[in-house]
């Protein structure tokens, strides 16, 4: 499906049914419905979600909003990067129109005046990050992978991914960032990226009793201990690595720590887009000076839009997705040929005449 696919709604729900809405009770449920692409978004589904949110949120009638994803694999795996990388490749704007609508609904969330509970169930990464993690409720289970891939595929962490991982304790967001590593249920707990455990076995029925039942309620009735943090025994060597000044530095410290888990953090670094590495820890620590959502999506919308005419985005979907061999060739290939004027044009402000967000006016 195009990025810009427009496909009108039906039954409130979107026509091609990739979005599927409808109210019980007193709560709206939005199911995100591409099960065989683990729900990847589209614009067509970014744009059913906005909808539905802004009609809800002034429906007496409705007094919460429950997010889920069909099928067994997870709420949503991202975008959907196989259009990204034919539009990249044509030299299109699409993707552009696509991550304005995107960029926009992450901020509705966040700022949504109703509780929206997210059922961060499987995989959540990349955009599923952006249509949970910005929520009042944010629930994940022991089935829960829970990551911001972006540098793996040359690109760098949006929808208030980095946001959201500056916010967490010590360098843990940095870490998550540089590497694109997931974490399970009680590492999203720990890094703030996820409020409650509920068991996966329970998770259907907390779904369910929210037409009745606040999420307190619900809560108090569904959410278990969760699991530990594996990442609460790494705070030592990962707030000294990550605090290092450069992104070469980073790879060093973590390489001479003696940590096995430091080195293979290391090894994984290097095995990165190093444009997308070295913009990623720029973007991580300029997120922590703006502090507030709004101008984070902003700068992260000059990011993507830089990117998108990068070579390392194409190349490292064509690796990952398109052709599987795993084996991305950068541009350049090393963190050290990466300059400082290659990683601050991704911060430049926006070409004459291109339309920002709107949400800092």
């Amino acid at each position: 499906m195009a990025l810009d696919d427009s496909a009108p709604l039906r039954d409130g729900s979107a026509a091609d049914g990739s979005v599927l809405l409808r109210t019980e009770g007193h709560a709206g449920y939005i199911t995100l419905n591409r099960p065989r692409a683990i729900n990847a978004l589209t614009h067509t589904m970014v744009r059913t979600v906005d909808a539905a949110l802004e009609a809800w949120e002034h429906d007496d009638d409705i007094a919460l909003v429950v997010v889920s994803g069909a099928g067994e694999r997870g709420l949503c795996a991202g975008g959907d990067i196989r259009a990204i990388h034919d539009d990249a490749r044509a030299g299109g704007r699409a993707s552009v129109a696509f991550w304005r609508d995107e960029y926009r609904l992450n901020a509705r969330i966040a700022r949504y005046a109703k509780p929206y509970v997210a059922l961060m169930d499987g995989i959540v990464m990349g955009g599923g990050v952006g249509v949970s993690a910005h929520g009042s409720v944010r629930v994940v289970t022991e089935r829960s992978a829970v990551a911001m891939p972006e540098t793996g595929i040359g690109f760098v962490p949006d929808v208030g991914g980095t946001h959201l991982l500056a916010r967490a304790p010590g360098e843990l967001g940095t870490h998550l960032a540089l590497t694109g590593d997931a974490v399970g249920a009680g590492d999203a707990l720990l890094l703030g990226l996820a409020d409650h455990f509920v068991p996966g076995d329970r998770l259907a029925g907390f779904a369910r009793s929210l037409r009745s039942a606040d999420p307190a309620q619900a809560l108090r009735r569904y959410a278990a201990e969760p699991p530990a943090a594996e990442l609460a025994a790494h705070r030592d060597w990962i707030d000294h690595c990550y605090a290092a000044g450069s992104a070469e530095e980073i790879v060093e410290r973590l390489s001479d720590c003696g940590e096995p888990a430091a080195k293979e953090a290391a090894e994984t670094i290097l095995s990165r887009s190093p444009t997308a590495v070295k913009v990623t820890l720029a973007a991580i620590r300029r997120a922590r000076a703006l502090g507030a959502l709004e101008p984070v999506l902003e700068q992260e919308f000059r990011v993507s839009c830089t990117a998108l005419a990068s070579p390392d985005l194409v190349e490292g979907i064509r690796a990952q997705v398109i052709d599987k061999d795993r084996d991305p060739r950068w541009s350049p290939a090393r963190l050290d040929a990466v300059h400082e004027k290659d990683v601050e044009q991704h911060f430049a402000p926006l070409a004459a005449g291109e339309p920002g967000l709107g949400l800092t006016d």
